[in-house]
């Protein structure tokens, strides 16, 4: 029935330091970008993996409540938690949570991008929960 996660949205203030961060620091590909009914900028799509986006919708500070927000937070599955730390670090990312074994005994850091959404980086561990219950 449910294939898997299709895509994540976010509201953001700032598209071209969105894309910087998302595309500059964390290396995805723009896929395609989808204007409003008028032909202004609307929408745009960062390839993740085949068949998974996020989605960045253009905002304006007055339109931009976060106390109005549920977005918890993204989480990206990375092959080495330390490198991905480092990497954001050396890019002027500060980390909200350096690295850390978390209690599904996955490695993760966490930072944030540049409209304040929560991102969380894992390295998934052989013993861990998530790769228990995906073999």
């Amino acid at each position: 029935m449910i294939k898997g996660i299709s895509h994540l949205a976010f509201n953001v203030t700032n598209m071209e330091k969105a894309l910087h961060f998302y595309q500059d620091i964390l290396g995805f590909e723009k896929a395609f970008t989808i204007d409003d009914d008028n032909g202004n900028p609307w929408i745009v799509y960062l390839k993740v993996k085949p068949y998974q986006f996020i989605e960045l919708f253009y905002s304006n500070e007055k339109e931009f409540n976060k106390d109005k927000l549920s977005y918890s937070h993204l989480c990206l599955e990375v092959d080495d938690i330390n490198v991905i730390a480092n990497h954001l670090k050396k890019n002027g990312i500060k980390l909200d949570v350096e690295p850390i074994q978390g209690k599904d005994k996955n490695y993760q850091c966490w930072c944030q991008d540049y409209d304040g959404n929560k991102i969380e980086f894992m390295q998934l561990h052989n013993e861990s929960l998530q790769v228990k219950v995906s073999k």
